[in-house]
């Protein structure tokens, strides 16, 4: 019995300040934790002063790793921070983010969202060119290679590296002098700018800026969420100015679809895109390709509930919480052992009897990966006294691992593999169950009238089987979807 979701994959946040006497620090630990959904693992921040870099990790939450005593201590006006779900190399302080390289020529630290398909050559032929690690995170790379490189210049050094890495990525890398992000050619990882607010209104007077994974945490800052980074963008921000540059030519956009679907926080926008708005419209489709005759339209806590919500407002079917969720335990895939996994499993979820006795239930479940807690939840509804129990799905069949940046079974662990769609609602115990098409999906994500930019193309590898980028044995999607 395992965790019936994708394992969220990390996040990254950034801050400078143009006056060189305040600490980013703490701005730092504030967006760490609004960014705290997408890696619980561990977490670390790193700052710069007088062009040295100083830097605290450690395993747990950033409550857990950090206290007002070590904040006081990590000194600097611009700083970067992590939050660390393990996609690539084991869970360990070894592997806990940032990465601080130290050489001759100064200090640089990176912290990196997403994972490097590449990430073995290159680790083998800076090995080879006699440079050591002590980690076994693909991130390591991208640190050594800018360290390596870092005698062509800061630019040069960045456009080298990234050039030569493959695969996703949102990164941040911090200099003695400047604050620098970057995102993958086809911004299958997301990464946004924001301002800190100064003295007065309007323009930023305060002249800091911010980076992060999402727009949730700029917010949380004190700052103002001002764009998005585009793909194949390098952003340099440092005391004289905001410098912005292509390093890649015009590649299809490929944005991870499950950032919608479950890993962003609701509050968020990416890519023009407002999260919540688009689980809402998943609720709504799904009522229009799949409704049946119910009582009650309940969502599984937390990103299930929006779409519930849209369900119940396209079919007028009355919504109910039904489920509770406890907020005091870990999302159930930390658990580093299988008997402590079960135990998570019956701990995380329980149900309302009173709302559910007796009444027709449609359950809304955001994916379905292994089918573990959809399994769980239908026969605790069952138990409570519903008298029927039919699933909707916001994302169609997951079939096919990610290579990007989220940590997913094997092909021969994912349910929809094992068998018809009757199979499998039949294995979870349910009355009925449904999948949004693709289509659907691509429509909830549609940017709503007047939006500006164009609409963005989806990564649907997981769906699908085809990838925006090459992967070893897999079949690559080159058109824009």
């Amino acid at each position: 019995m395992d965790s019936d979701k994708f394992h969220d994959e990390c996040g990254v946040f950034g801050v400078f300040c143009k006056d060189p006497e305040k600490d980013a620090a703490p701005l730092v630990y504030y967006g760490l934790f609004s960014l705290q959904h997408r890696g619980q693992e561990s977490s670390g921040i790193a700052a710069a002063k007088d062009k040295t870099i100083e830097v605290h990790k450690g395993m747990g939450l950033v409550g857990e790793v950090f206290n007002p005593e070590i904040l006081s201590k990590i000194k600097g006006s611009a700083a970067i921070g992590h939050v660390r779900y393990s996609t690539h190399g084991s869970s360990s302080i070894e592997n806990a983010q940032p990465f601080v390289s130290r050489f001759k020529l100064g200090s640089i630290a990176v912290a990196h969202n997403g994972t490097l398909t590449n990430a073995d050559v290159v680790r083998e032929l800076l090995e080879d060119s006699g440079i050591g690690f002590i980690s076994s995170s693909d991130s390591e790379v991208i640190v050594n290679l800018i360290a390596k490189n870092y005698k062509k210049g800061l630019e040069r050094a960045l456009t080298d590296t990234i050039q030569f890495i493959k695969g996703s990525y949102a990164l941040l890398v911090l200099t003695g002098e400047a604050l620098v992000g970057a995102r993958d050619p086809n911004g299958i990882r997301p990464l946004c700018l924001g301002e800190l607010r100064g003295a007065g209104s309007g323009r930023n007077r305060s002249g800091s800026w911010i980076l992060a994974s999402e727009s949730c945490a700029i917010e949380a800052a004190g700052g103002r969420y001002v764009r998005d980074i585009e793909p194949g963008e390098v952003v340099i921000i440092n005391q004289d100015q905001v410098l912005s540059f292509s390093f890649s030519e015009k590649t299809r956009r490929a944005v991870c679809s499950f950032e919608y679907v479950y890993f962003a926080r609701p509050d968020s926008v990416i890519d023009g895109i407002d999260v919540y708005d688009s689980r809402i419209r998943v609720g709504e489709i799904l009522a229009r390709e799949s409704a049946v005759a119910a009582d009650l339209v309940i969502g599984v806590p937390d990103s299930g509930i929006p779409a519930a919500i849209g369900y119940g407002r396209a079919t007028g079917t009355l919504f109910g919480m039904g489920i509770v969720k406890n907020k005091y335990i870990g999302r159930t895939f930390i658990a580093p052992e299988q008997s402590m996994r079960e135990k998570a499993v019956s701990l995380k979820h329980f149900v309302i009897r009173s709302e559910v006795k007796g009444r027709r239930v449609v359950l809304i479940d955001d994916s379905i990966v292994r089918g573990t807690t959809s399994r769980h939840l239908v026969s605790l509804l069952r138990e409570a006294g519903a008298k029927e129990v039919h699933i909707r799905v916001c994302s169609p069949p997951v079939r096919s691992p990610c290579y990007f940046g989220i940590d997913t079974p094997h092909r021969k662990d994912l349910i929809s593999n094992a068998g018809s769609a009757a199979d499998l609602c039949k294995a979870l115990g349910a009355d009925t169950l449904e999948f949004i098409s693709v289509k659907g999906l691509l429509e909830s994500l549609e940017k709503p009238n007047g939006a500006g930019g164009s609409r963005p193309g989806f990564c649907l590898g997981c769906f699908t089987g085809e990838y925006p980028i090459p992967v070893p044995g897999e079949t690559v999607n080159n058109e824009g979807l």
